[in-house]
């Protein structure tokens, strides 16, 4: 069995206070590209869930414990019960620590093939709350379709979206940001609340920078775009175009200026 970890992306991501516990009270649009990393399962004789990290950057990353492959497959194995084991094979395009959901959204189609694999009832309300349990974007990275996201981000509001089917670019400088940085470099201004607009401003933009100044050039590559905009903590940018040969024209060139940036040319899914 086979399944996709959608790339994701923020196409508004207003930071609207700090809380006491240490989180940030967010509103946020959820979009997800069609592609992303690759999930495979078989079964596991031994009855362990085992990881294998394939892929363009499974250097990077461990397959242990801590992944949280590893950690949702062991969630939902203790939630149902489950005796069998599994081992799965994430082949690893994303980019890490680069805003696009890696990991959490890793975890979340980790949850979907296993419930599938397992034979599992599909309980949305149990998934979610699994998924809420591994971090605050895993529970949008389980649905992967457009939303809005407030609370910590995992309060979400399906959106209908007219931007499916849109031609979307994204490029990374292979600059890791970590995402608590970021969030600690900044302001604590209120810069005020999300309106009707799905294609809002990203108030992490300027303290990611601050942490990775090359995230300007990258948006001064995409510039020409119809809409650009900084994912997440950074530091991945996108574009969206009106069609795909724009698309594809801007990354041939930001790939002949930049070889060694990572790019990945796609579209937003229904």
């Amino acid at each position: 069995m086979r399944e996709t970890a959608y790339a994701k992306v923020n196409l508004a991501l207003h930071v609207r206070g700090r809380e006491p516990d240490g989180y940030h009270r967010l509103e946020t649009v959820f979009a997800f590209a069609e592609d992303g990393d690759d999930l495979t399962v078989q079964p596991q004789a031994a009855g362990e869930v085992e990881l294998r990290v394939v892929g363009p950057f499974a250097a990077e990353l461990s397959a242990g414990a801590d992944n949280l492959v590893v950690r949702a497959a062991q969630a939902l194995r203790q939630h149902h019960g489950v005796a069998k084991g599994a081992c799965i094979v994430l082949d690893k395009r994303l980019p890490l620590a680069a805003g696009i959901g890696g990991g959490s959204a890793d975890a979340a189609a980790a949850l979907r093939l296993l419930t599938r694999f397992w034979g599992l009832p599909h309980e949305p309300e149990i998934l979610h709350v699994i998924a809420r349990s591994l971090g605050a974007d895993v529970p949008a990275c389980l649905a992967s379709r457009t939303v809005r996201g407030e609370g910590r981000g995992d309060d979400l509001v399906p959106i209908d979206s007219t931007l499916a089917e849109t031609p979307i670019l994204l490029v990374n400088p292979r600059v890791p940001v970590p995402t608590g940085p970021v969030f600690k470099a900044w302001d604590g201004i209120d810069r005020g609340p999300l309106g009707a607009d799905l294609l809002g401003r990203n108030d992490l933009e300027v303290p990611a920078l601050t942490i990775a100044p090359v995230i300007a050039d990258v948006l001064k590559a995409l510039v020409g775009a119809g809409f650009a905009r900084m994912s997440g903590s950074g530091a991945t940018c996108f574009a969206l175009y009106g069609s795909d040969a724009e698309r594809d024209e801007a990354q041939a060139r930001i790939s002949v200026a930049h070889p060694d940036w990572w790019t990945l040319a796609s579209r937003l899914r229904r």
